[in-house]
């Protein structure tokens, strides 16, 4: 760790939690965010801003003016650029020394395959249940534990699925594929603006934990939060040995 970075992450030094050690973990710690947009716009600033050493951004989709309510990683000069690409140079403003990769992609099936494994956490910032599922199966495949955060109209929710451990739930436990759950898009519901940036931050939050070894995960447990009244509540969940995903892991 060089002086500029002893000055850089003081505040996190500063923490008997982290301290040296477990900033030195998060330097050279490996993310996978899949998902640049109003979700994955705080997760990355938080994750760079936190010196997480490698960064792997992937989202095939450009800047619109309707974005611009609440991905906060994008500005007007963003307007028709790759998402990544936008989110990147942010990125690379807040901290240069963090290696950023640009995959303006699709997170189909293949690509996973090839991401996910050389990942310490992988964070889903995506917006439908396809995703999101593609997403959860691969980390199940690889043994990678996921972040996954969802927020729409004033409703957020929030959790860690580490299928590593033999009682740990995957997403599919709660929402399986095969149960018909319909997408709400925000570009027909809505989105409160602020939400994808409380969302996001948790989900930043739990990743840095544990890629740096510290505090107790959300894992087994769903965060949610009412944006309307700003209450969370909290669910246990536990995994589902009929589960299509993960049940014979």
């Amino acid at each position: 760790m060089t002086d500029d970075d002893l000055l850089r992450y003081s505040r996190h030094l500063l923490l008997d939690e982290i301290g040296i050690e477990g900033q030195q973990r998060l330097l050279d710690a490996r993310a996978l965010v899949i998902g640049a947009g109003g979700l994955g716009s705080p997760v990355a600033l938080y994750l760079a801003s936190a010196g997480v050493g490698q960064i792997t951004l992937v989202d095939h989709d450009t800047v619109s003016l309707t974005n611009l309510q609440r991905q906060i990683a994008h500005d007007m000069a963003s307007l028709d650029r790759l998402k990544v690409e936008s989110a990147a140079a942010r990125m690379a403003a807040l901290n240069p020394g963090v290696r950023v990769r640009a995959l303006p992609q699709r997170a189909d099936e293949a690509l996973l395959d090839l991401e996910v494994p050389g990942a310490d956490v992988v964070i889903d910032c995506t917006d439908n249940f396809a995703t999101r599922h593609r997403v959860n199966a691969a980390c199940v495949r690889h043994g990678r534990p996921l972040v996954s955060g969802a927020a729409i109209g004033f409703d957020g929710q929030i959790s860690v699925y580490d299928s590593r451990g033999r009682h740990g739930p995957c997403y599919a436990c709660l929402f399986p594929p095969e149960s018909g759950f319909e997408d709400a898009a925000c570009s027909t519901m809505g989105v409160f603006a602020p939400l994808v940036g409380i969302v996001g931050s948790l989900q930043a939050a739990e990743a840095l934990k544990l890629l740096a070894g510290v505090g107790e995960p959300l894992a087994g447990r769903l965060l949610m939060l009412d944006g309307r009244r700003m209450q969370f509540s909290e669910i246990a969940m536990h995994r589902d040995a009929s589960c299509s995903v993960c049940g014979t892991v």
